[in-house]
């Protein structure tokens, strides 16, 4: 990735973080559900639906759910109108509470299980899907709002793509959130390297600034 590149990626990325800056709560209505989200948290984007309606479309009544960096708990909320076994993480404690809360709001609080963990660092167990939206850019966040969106050389990543496989079930799949603000390429990379096929089930591009980005919802199996 040329320096041309990598300096219209820090511009996007800077007017996507003052843009969700906020002083008060916000409340979402999303995908048939209502969501609380505090600042500090990343709020939902005009975008998210890509992963949420392939959460809604994914799950079924017998899958043992992960979302992975889960914020303000939606997808967690959204899975658990099929599942009744969802495991929600993060490392913010803001979006913790926030998860709870809305599992709570939206009458699924005994479905979903909300607790820290550092990628794979306190979870048990295997999964039969795994959710993530990963923090798209690799620079150091400023706080833990901007952690949502920023990952230190992918040091998160790279970590869950190293042990994904052994929290997945042998016929489990994966949902990745990603998009062409971030490195594309990388992710790919990483999945390739932990033995996983990655299919495009959900796309959308967005014209900015002068510049086009295309975000993608992947399906990954083994």
């Amino acid at each position: 990735m040329g320096p041309e590149h990598v300096a219209r990626i820090e511009r996007w990325h800077e007017s996507a973080y003052r843009s969700a800056q906020v002083d008060t709560d916000q409340t979402f209505d999303y995908l048939g559900r209502t969501f609380v989200v505090p600042p500090h948290v990343h709020p939902i984007t005009p975008v998210s639906h890509l992963l949420g309606q392939s959460v809604l479309d994914e799950v079924t009544v017998a899958d043992r759910v992960l979302d992975m960096g889960t914020g303000c708990g939606v997808n967690a909320v959204l899975a658990a109108s099929r599942s009744t076994d969802v495991t929600a993480v993060d490392t913010n404690p803001h979006a913790l509470a926030a998860a709870k809360a809305n599992a709570e709001r939206n009458g699924v609080g005994d479905r979903v299980h909300v607790h820290h963990s550092d990628v794979f660092s306190d979870v048990a167990g295997v999964f039969d899907l795994i959710v993530f939206d990963p923090p798209f850019r690799w620079f150091t966040p400023r706080d833990h709002l901007e952690n949502a969106s920023t990952d230190p050389g992918y040091r998160a990543l790279n970590t869950f793509f190293a042990a994904a496989g052994d929290h997945l079930a042998a016929d489990g799949r994966m949902l990745i959130f990603f998009g062409t603000s971030g490195d594309v390429d990388h992710l790919r990379a990483q999945a390739d390297g932990a033995g996983f096929a990655a299919e495009t089930v959900a796309t959308h591009g967005i014209d900015k600034d002068g510049w086009h980005v295309d975000y993608f919802t992947f399906r990954m199996t083994r």
